[in-house]
């Protein structure tokens, strides 16, 4: 199965990081959407059909936890998963981004093994080696 991700994270070159994992990761990929916000994140999937979407918790116009918020409000976004990637290491934040709907917690920098554990989690489960 192939994957289409949206990488949501103000920093081009945060996102371009997050590319790099992903494309080591050894999961087949078929897309990887980009957005600098999460006004941008909302505007690509409702043009876009995503499977996952990667998005950092600080960022302009609408931030990390706001998009998981709003996604999770509608009916045909709720049930898609989000990872949030972040540098931000309290344990409050974590907490209150899960209480919100986001599906998993990875801290900056993230690895490719772990990134891989964490989708392969969310979107197919029975492939976790």
């Amino acid at each position: 199965m192939s994957y289409r991700i949206l990488v949501v994270d103000d920093s081009p070159v945060a996102r371009k990081v997050v590319r790099r994992a992903l494309g080591m990761t050894q999961l087949e990929i078929a897309e990887i959407y980009e957005a600098g916000s999460g006004v941008e994140a909302l505007a690509s999937l409702r043009s876009n059909w995503v499977d996952l979407v990667l998005c950092d918790v600080h960022m302009p116009e609408m931030n990390g936890q706001e998009l998981v918020e709003h996604m999770k409000q509608q009916d045909d976004l709720k049930g898609t998963p989000v990872i949030i990637i972040s540098s931000d290491t309290t344990d409050a934040r974590r907490d209150s981004l899960l209480a919100a709907g986001a599906d998993d917690y990875l801290h900056k920098p993230i690895t490719p093994e772990r990134l891989r554990a964490a989708v392969l989690c969310l979107l197919h489960p029975e492939n976790l080696t």
